[in-house]
This record gives C-alpha cells, structure tokens and sequence, in this order.
C-alpha cells in the first residue's frame, strides 16, 4: 500500500510545505523541551521535513510539517484542533510508571505533555479531536502483560475521561506500525509493517533505545509504504 501525497498547503503562503533546509536548520537549532522530539530530517517520500518522534517522545506544530512514529506494542495519540489548525503526537511504552524512568514514558504523563502543549498553542479541549494508534501484541510470547492490550484500554479510557473524542483508530493485532500525521490539517496515514524482526522492536522500544529505533526505521525510506 502506498500512501497518498498530501496536498501541499502553506502556512503563510510562501514557505512551501517542507520549506527547505532552512527550515530544518531553524527546527534543529531551537531549544527543545524535556520530553520533546529533535529527531528532524527531510522526508523524501512526502518532501516534507519531518520529525520523528521517539519513545517517551512528543511533538505539537503548527507547521506544514509531517510527525512520524513506528510503533509495537506502545501507543502513538495525534490530537488535532482544525480551529486553530494544531497538531500533536506522543510514543508511550507503558500506562504508568515512576517518572524518574523517564516520564513521556508513561501514558499519564505523555498524555498530559501532549494536551498541555497543545493547549499553549490556543488549542481548546472542546475543539481536540484524537487518532490513536499501536497497541500491537508482536512478540508470541510476550502476552502475559497484555501490553498492547493495556495501552489501548489506558488512552481510550483517558480521552473519554478528557472529553477529547477518538474519529479514527487503528490498534491491537499483531502488526508493527509507521505513523505519520500532519499537524495543520489534522491527516493521519498508517502502514501495517512487514512481521518481520517484530522481537527487536518490541525489545529496543521497551528499552526507550532511541538510537537503535531510530536507525532501523530510518525516516524517508520510502520502501517502508
């Protein structure tokens, strides 16, 4: 499957969608918050710039930019406001945790960074709408914890408490997925990944191994759609 093209639409008219690498130079050098993406990078599939959002990571822009994630067993939530055309996603690996471990780790915490930061952007609560994403069971052996399982039922159960409602989700089963979402227009695009070397994921994203995510799921590489 591959995904569409988005249609290209400027923020202000003359910086184009992806805006060159300027715009990535800008995006590089800004400070970041605790928690925050900086992974960024030109997406030649889409020739957007790009940020890839880690585990334990969040991002929220109101640019035309495209926020990417791979996902196992954790959960990706992209909420959007079209009033004031905002968007976000988070990389949570667990529903709760100590926050010393790393607190974008955990859901509660994730959720909250995600919500707030959209929130300083103008956003409202009663204009939020979310997409949910991940939850996936990829290791066999690994259904003890009911991971996938946990996730889900923690972000689904956090946004109906939120009042924030859910248009679109793909969850469960026992695919990997990459994620990409455009923060100005709220699009959302997923891939069901090859089943492939699902134990490395799942391993490297409990672990919060940036790097090695990173590396194995490089951004723009095309023959991933």
């Amino acid at each position: 499957m591959n995904f569409p093209h988005p249609s290209p639409v400027g923020s202000s008219g003359s910086v184009p969608p992806g805006g060159g690498s300027a715009r990535l130079d800008i995006l590089k050098a800004q400070p970041r918050n605790p928690g925050e993406a900086s992974f960024f990078y030109k997406d030649h599939h889409f020739q957007y710039d790009a940020v890839k959002v880690l585990p334990g990571e969040y991002f929220v822009s109101t640019e035309d930019m495209v926020l990417m994630t791979v996902l196992g067993s954790c959960i990706s939530a992209c909420i959007w406001d079209g009033r004031v055309r905002a968007g976000g996603m988070n990389h949570f690996m667990l529903p709760d945790g100590d926050a010393s471990d790393g607190f974008g780790r955990y859901g509660s915490y994730a959720m909250e960074l995600l919500i707030n930061e959209m929130l300083k952007r103008g956003a409202r609560r009663e204009s939020m709408q979310a997409k949910v994403f991940g939850g996936a069971q990829v290791m066999a052996g690994f259904t003890s914890m009911n991971v996938g399982e946990r996730n889900t039922k923690f972000v689904l159960d956090y946004l109906a408490a939120e009042r924030i409602p859910v248009v679109s989700q793909d969850v469960l089963d026992i695919h990997p997925r990459k994620v990409c979402f455009f923060p100005v227009t709220g699009k959302a695009l997923v891939k069901r990944l090859a089943h492939t070397h699902p134990e490395t994921l799942a391993v490297e994203e409990r672990k919060g191994n940036a790097a090695v995510v990173a590396r194995s799921t490089s951004g723009g590489s095309v023959d991933l759609f």
